[in-house]
């Protein structure tokens, strides 16, 4: 699976971007995908999830009713709407997916990662 982030840039306190997220190889047996982020001298966070299928989604309480998270299977793309952005959302965003395979002797779940895009919120 390859991931590929787009939508990152520099936006005042109270504007808004939206992230996406283009997935491509072996896409179907992906489980759940998710936004994480990190900032200089943080370590990477969880933003919001949602999972194939029933599209449960999850979110940071720091994020919760500002970022929606959803996805369009049509196009293999998941998306990050930020709205009311706030300096403190100052960070590498990356997009994560989770593929879980399933075999005679198991099932294993692998990880895969964008290259992340920055996002800068200026007060």
């Amino acid at each position: 699976v390859q991931l590929v982030e787009s939508g990152g840039g520099l936006v005042q306190a109270g504007g808004s971007l939206r992230l996406s997220c283009a997935a491509s190889g072996n896409t179907f047996t992906i489980s759940a995908m998710g936004w994480y982020r990190q900032a200089p001298g943080k370590q990477r966070e969880l933003v919001a999830s949602i999972t194939s299928g029933t599209e449960t989604t999850n979110y940071a309480d720091s994020v919760k009713g500002r970022f929606t998270i959803s996805r369009d299977n049509a196009k293999n793309t998941m998306y990050l709407q930020m709205n009311s952005l706030k300096p403190e959302d100052t960070a590498v965003y990356y997009c994560h997916a989770q593929r879980m395979v399933i075999t005679t002797t198991g099932s294993y779940e692998y990880d895969y990662w964008g290259q992340g895009t920055q996002v800068t919120v200026s007060s």
